[in-house]
């Protein structure tokens, strides 16, 4: 299919995306400023599990400096930034195509998947925010609960797919629950369905506990794409930059369904993250302070008899049922706003970790 042919037919499919995209986008803001009658300077927002120490200050100046430049083109810096990421993930920059956020690139996939027809296999709950596009597009969606301890039950993801199953999503470590799977069950997991469909595993999370990832099986695996961002652990969430790793072959068909191939980030963007990845310091330095925040945070649930799921992100997921009060809304009292569930009829809540100060202020409150 032509380029051209392409780009009319996904015309209402990115609509669409942008349409449940700036629905989550919203994610209680709104909410808060009605009730509050404005957003408060004191606010602590922990509800989009944002790096609070971000960007690192070599990404700071590197975007500042990229303002001056950014009435050109940014053809050279798409090169350049993959090129980057590569020698990072051992790979060539033909195995790397980039995206305003990696949510953008989710979205890609999902597109080239429901060409296909059929139905997509991910897990409830998860990261859903490139679902209400795919089954616009005809991409029937099905939902596997997770195991009794919220991981991904692989076993009965693999047990649900069928002969229409085009596309397998996985979130891991899983989004909103913090879980990972070993990395021997991943593996395994991956082989058995990249062999014959296409597996989107977003690893967004996977370096604030070094979590196994899975970027070395793309070569032998060209159904398997990995999706990855510059929104977490590197502090850029604003800048939207994310990139996804694929066997070259895929890359090339991938490309065809974006107007521009890597047009998606901006120069000051991209220029933040290529001095972003030099930035080990500030890297280590977020993941001491992120497992910091999150250990005072579970030591309060401990002592307020909060059940959580040990986590390895920046969000913990906990159950409410147990303390007897409603925590969104004792912790809005103090323009603390985030903990939001995920799951229907639920009292399980995620909430995103802040600094150290701000883990303070809310076990404090509880």
């Amino acid at each position: 299919m032509k380029r051209r042919q392409i780009l009319q037919q996904t015309a209402f499919a990115i609509s669409t995306f942008a349409f449940s995209r700036d629905l989550f986008a919203q994610g209680g803001m709104e909410e808060f400023r009605v009730a509050k009658g404005g957003i408060p300077p004191d606010l602590i927002k922990l509800s989009a599990n944002e790096n609070p120490h971000g960007p690192s200050p070599l990404a700071k100046k590197a975007m500042l400096d990229a303002v001056s430049v950014s009435n050109r083109y940014q053809w050279d810096m798409n090169g350049q930034l993959r090129e980057q990421i590569s020698q990072m993930t051992g790979h060539t920059k033909d195995h790397v195509t980039l995206g305003a956020g990696s949510s953008e690139l989710l979205g890609l996939v999902s597109l080239w998947a429901a060409y296909r027809k059929g139905n997509v296999v991910a897990s409830e709950p998860t990261f859903k925010l490139w679902m209400p596009a795919a089954r616009k597009m005809g991409l029937d969606t099905k939902l596997v609960a997770l195991t009794p301890d919220k991981h991904n039950d692989l076993q009965r993801m693999l047990d649900t797919m069928d002969p229409q199953t085009k596309m397998v999503y996985l979130c891991n470590p899983n989004n909103p629950t913090g879980t990972v799977s070993p990395a021997a069950d991943l593996e395994t997991f991956v082989k058995k369905v990249a062999s014959d469909r296409i597996l989107l595993l977003d690893e967004a999370y996977t370096d604030y506990f070094d979590s196994p990832s899975m970027v070395h099986l793309v070569n032998e695996y060209p159904n398997l794409i990995i999706a990855k961002t510059f929104s977490k652990i590197y502090g850029m969430a604003g800048a939207r930059v994310g990139y996804i790793l694929a066997h070259p072959s895929t890359i090339r068909q991938l490309n065809e369904y974006q107007a521009w191939a890597n047009s998606g980030p901006s120069a000051v963007s991209m220029m933040g993250a290529m001095a972003a990845i030099t930035d080990r310091d500030f890297v280590a330095y977020c993941k001491t302070q992120n497992r910091k925040a999150k250990d005072l945070l579970c030591l309060g649930f401990e002592k307020a008899g909060i059940p959580f799921i040990k986590s390895y992100t920046s969000f913990v997921y906990f159950d409410s049922k147990p303390y007897g009060k409603n925590i969104p809304e004792l912790l809005a009292t103090k323009n603390i706003i985030g903990a939001r569930s995920f799951e229907q009829n639920s009292t399980w809540l995620r909430l995103s970790i802040g600094t150290v100060g701000e883990m303070e202020k809310v076990v404090g409150l509880l």
